[in-house]
């Protein structure tokens, strides 16, 4: 008779830690943080003229913002063979 707890128990904290093993959580990971709010234009934006409107387009618009900081970039790119780029 004295298997009885003890098997009882035994199977509780089974049971117990199986249903706490199925705790774990979503499985995919958090997205990355968004970039700190910088005021210089990176590097990889004057790259291209598709690079800098594709970074042009990805800022939120807002007014209490300082504005981007252009002096270390020496010259904006330009293609004579691209098509103009519509803005949203």
């Amino acid at each position: 008779m004295t298997r009885l707890p003890v098997l009882a128990a035994l199977a509780a904290s089974v049971a117990a830690g199986g249903l706490l093993a199925g705790c774990g959580g979503d499985s995919t990971p958090p997205p990355p943080p968004p970039p700190a709010a910088s005021n210089e234009l990176p590097a990889s934006a004057v790259a291209s003229d598709s690079a800098l409107v594709a970074f042009a387009i990805a800022q939120a618009p807002s007014e209490m913002a300082e504005p981007l900081m252009l002096d270390q970039v020496s010259t904006f790119p330009t293609s004579e063979t691209e098509e103009p780029v519509t803005l949203p």
